[in-house]
């Protein structure tokens, strides 16, 4: 952890990295913080100093960014070294004021790159600043430039990984421990993964959470791990994603997000039992079965289920009160059209072929309150289509009630970092809740995490928002598949 500022870092953050990194697969060799060198890390300040290639400046934030601008040099740059060891001692006892002072390395400030002019390597926090983990000892912290080489070399690091916008703080990196005759990593960069469809800046993210343009970090629609995690992806999923996306150092390169959801739904169609819910539930009133007659009916589990692995189906209740999908019916047929229709039949998946007898209208003549419709018990109707249902469980008992959120897009175009207004790209069905989804009583007793095939509908998992009276479902995916093996 690179935790040299004390007002950035919060413990709920490394507790989460530490979280999340397990749950990813990986288990860390040690687990070390920057903060765990600041005595080193300020022994070699003042060594720094004393070999010339550090000094205490008293500029102010805007005079250090001017002189960098017209590349002049601190008043204090040539100050003695003797006067910075004892200004930086002092910066170290708190006797000089936040803002006050800062020790910036030496380096070259004619240089072309902009990462050698002169940066800061210390500055002074008021009053002690406490920090996460080195409690309150220091009033003065290294900065990411100085310390994160240096930390490097101390831990014997074999290679230093790092995105491509950090390529030109390489040289600042090999300057510092040459001045200190350091040992040194090789720092080799890569492009950041981009991914169609989102931002993955941290900025950007930061800004979405903090103005509340989504639900906090692990919104099942940004891509943090967290995020992912909630929506229901699996960690081999993202591992295989990754895997074969591999490393570039192409920088305007942008994975579709297909080519993730391709791996998401090969793991989830081998791993997710098969269930049904109905999302805008339409009731069917079955004419020609008793009110009082349940029939209990075989569903699958898994599309392969052998019929004499009980273990592979649920039991479906039939009852002449069952619900379909509100657009599975329409007032006017055509061809291409297998859903419900007036005198149309269709056949419910693991129950029986039902045709449509009549349709109750609401006062307006366009509200469709209910369908009536007879069932073939002989199943020698054979209809095209074949749809998913839910039932009232008994006489006068509605099916189990659930909440369904319908997760999308987050942004409408591919690349929305690209916008000058990337805020007004925001997908606004980005997120769809629905609060009265019907579903089978499969799922009664479905835990947080535990994920389902809805069929028809895509990937399903249980919300940590669920209560012990209404579960809440996620979309991870929809079924549709648009990404092929061969890389479309």
């Amino acid at each position: 952890y690179d935790d040299t500022n004390p007002l950035a870092e919060k413990k709920e953050y490394i507790d989460h990295i530490e979280e999340i990194v397990q749950w990813m697969g990986w288990e860390p060799l040690k687990i070390t913080y920057t903060s765990d060198y600041f005595q080193d890390l300020y022994d070699l300040a003042v060594e720094l100093i004393r070999r010339g290639h550090a000094y205490v400046d008293h500029q102010t934030p805007d005079e250090i960014k001017e002189s960098r601008e017209k590349k002049m040099n601190s008043p204090w740059r040539d100050r003695p070294v003797s006067e910075s060891l004892k200004l930086f001692e002092d910066m170290r006892k708190g006797l000089i004021e936040e803002g006050k002072a800062t020790l910036r390395m030496k380096q070259d400030m004619q240089s072309d790159n902009y990462n050698m002019y002169d940066l800061i390597a210390y500055r002074i926090k008021a009053s002690f600043t406490p920090h996460p983990h080195a409690g309150d000892k220091w009033c003065i912290y290294p900065s990411y430039d100085y310390a994160h080489c240096i930390v490097d070399s101390i831990e014997n690091i074999t290679h230093s990984l790092c995105t491509l916008e950090f390529e030109t703080r390489r040289a600042s990196y090999y300057w510092l421990l040459h001045a200190l005759g350091l040992y040194q990593p090789h720092v080799w960069e890569y492009s950041r993964l981009n991914v169609t469809n989102t931002v993955m800046s941290k900025r950007k993210l930061n800004r979405l959470v903090t103005d509340k343009w989504v639900d906090g970090w692990d919104d099942p629609r940004l891509m943090t791990l967290a995020g992912l995690r909630r929506r229901g992806v699996t960690p081999t999923a993202i591992n295989a994603f990754v895997r074969g996306v591999g490393i570039t150092r192409s920088d305007n390169s942008i994975i579709n997000l297909d080519r993730l959801e391709y791996h998401i739904r090969e793991e989830l169609n081998k791993a997710a039992p098969r269930t049904m819910v109905v999302l805008h539930p339409l009731k069917v009133v079955i004419t020609n079965l008793e009110a009082d007659s349940i029939i209990n009916l075989d569903a699958k589990r898994w599309p392969d289920a052998q019929t004499d692995d009980a273990s592979a189906f649920y039991k479906v209740p039939f009852s002449n009160i069952i619900y379909i999908e509100n657009s599975d019916f329409r007032m006017k047929d055509s061809k291409d059209y297998y859903g419900l229709a007036p005198g149309k039949s269709v056949l419910l998946r693991y129950a029986f072929p039902i045709k449509c007898t009549e349709v109750i209208l609401a006062d307006d003549k366009e509200t469709i309150l209910e369908i009536r419709a007879e069932y073939d018990p002989s199943k020698k109707t054979k209809p095209k289509g074949v749809l998913h249902w839910v039932a009232a469980p008994s006489p006068g008992v509605d099916p189990l009630m659930v909440e369904v959120r319908l997760f999308d897009k987050l942004f409408l175009s591919e690349n929305p970092a690209e916008l000058d207004d990337w805020l007004a790209d925001l997908n606004p069905q980005s997120k769809v809740v629905i609060p009265g989804a019907y579903a089978t009583s499969l799922l009664q007793n479905a835990a947080v995490g535990d994920k389902f095939q809805f069929e028809r509908l895509g990937y399903f998992v249980v919300d940590r928002d669920s209560t012990p009276g209404k579960l809440i479902f996620n979309r991870t995916v929809t079924l549709r598949d648009s990404y092929s093996k061969g890389g479309k």
